[in-house]
């Protein structure tokens, strides 16, 4: 059944939902299902934690052979056939061939990318859930409260408990979109793709000097309107802000052109990725002018800040994994309350020291190819968890 609490605003609602209480065999059911779940993410973990340290170490590798072989340029405006196919390091301004522009708003700039934003003024519904038992039945009450926001998506109405009165456009009538520069250059060098895609330090714009583009649009602040009353907006209304990156030429309002570090392979006059022994591949921009050693030194860092996320990531599921395949245990006992917390208690507890161990050992394996020594450490280091979770364990009394 269904209680509707209404003050009158058709901003906020309650709705009680109720059903009755799953039985032993239903519980177990479920517990069945997620102890399968729990076996995919436990297989999955592997996986994840084996591949990592592959990649960590090929990359690793791929970065020591890159500052053995790369070659600082001595000018960036002169092209040399000598270090044709080597891997060469430079610093410079950005520049483009020509600007970007947006006719319907009248804008241009001199950028490596200009990107139109978007954003419709829309109803949002937010939804509060708490869950309790009464008169042998679980009920859950779910509050939904909604508010007007600008929303660079089209929010769904039609997912919404409760659409009268909250309503939204199925579309925008202005789209987003983000031009980039068909060719980008530091000094006499071109750069790939794969280096455009890196000069990504968006910016706003100011659009201060700029006048109103339409009689419906107004400019307010760097937004422009498609209102009737900016201040007071409607749910549909729009308003439009531009992000610029890689000023590619100097402006009397956004100053000189950003400056570049780039690390590639030399091909004729263009800048290509790199293909190392190791089996990756370096093509590398940074915004600055940063020396050989800066760039792999936060290449490096970059490395090690990806391997410890993935690590995390992979312990996570492993964790997570062994947890509900052992949930039936929890369902078992979970009639009588002080049994259940205490296996609750031990089955996270058993939980977390094998997923520690088999954790370890699985990155021990992946370090096996290339560090022999690190991998028999780290498989030492990985039954520390299962020697200290037994050693408190009370031995049996002697008879």
């Amino acid at each position: 059944f269904q209680q509707f609490s209404d003050p009158g605003s058709r901003k906020e609602h309650v709705k009680i939902t109720s059903e009755s209480k799953p039985g032993f065999l239903e519980r177990l059911s479920e517990t069945s299902g997620g102890m399968l779940m729990g076996l995919v993410t436990f297989l999955l973990s592997f996986y994840l934690l084996f591949t990592n340290e592959g990649r960590a170490l090929r990359t690793a590798k791929s970065l020591d052979e890159g500052l053995s072989l790369v070659i600082p340029l001595d000018s960036i405006h002169s092209v040399s056939q000598q270090n044709e196919g080597r891997l060469v390091h430079l610093a410079g301004s950005l520049s483009t061939s020509k600007p970007l522009f947006d006719p319907s708003y009248g804008l241009s700039i001199q950028a490596v990318k200009l990107k139109r934003n978007v954003e419709m003024y829309q109803w949002v519904e937010y939804e509060d859930s708490t869950e309790y038992e009464e008169n042998g039945e679980i009920k859950k009450e779910t509050k939904y409260s909604y508010n007007t926001e600008w929303k660079s998506e089209v929010v769904n109405s039609r997912n919404f408990d409760r659409e009268i009165g909250h309503k939204n456009p199925s579309a925008m009538a202005v789209e987003s979109f983000t031009a980039v520069s068909p060719n980008v250059q530091v000094g006499s060098f071109v750069l790939s793709k794969g280096l455009v895609d890196k000069i990504d330090n968006f910016k706003q714009l100011s659009l201060s000097n700029l006048e109103d583009p339409h009689a419906d649009v107004t400019r307010g602040g760097d937004y422009f309107y498609h209102s009737e009353n900016p201040r007071r907006p409607e749910v549909g209304d729009l308003r439009v802000s531009f992000f610029y990156a890689g000023l590619s030429g100097d402006d009397p309002h956004l100053g000189s052109a950003d400056k570049v570090t780039v690390i590639a392979r030399q091909r004729g006059d263009q800048l290509v990725p790199y293909h190392t022994k190791s089996g990756d591949v370096l093509q590398i921009l940074y915004p600055g002018d940063l020396s050989v050693e800066e760039v792999f030194q936060k290449e490096h860092e970059s490395n090690t800040m990806k391997t410890w996320a993935l690590r995390a990531a992979g312990w996570l599921a492993m964790f997570v994994g062994i947890s509900l395949m052992t949930r039936i245990f929890h369902t078992l006992v979970d009639w009588f309350p002080v049994v259940r917390d205490l296996v609750n208690i031990g089955l996270k507890a058993f939980a977390f020291c094998v997923a520690s161990s088999l954790s370890l050992l699985t990155i021990s394996v992946g370090w096996l190819f290339y560090r022999p020594l690190w991998a028999l450490l780290i498989g030492l280091l990985s039954v520390v968890p299962i020697v200290v979770a037994k050693s408190r364990v009370p031995p049996k009394k002697q008879q």
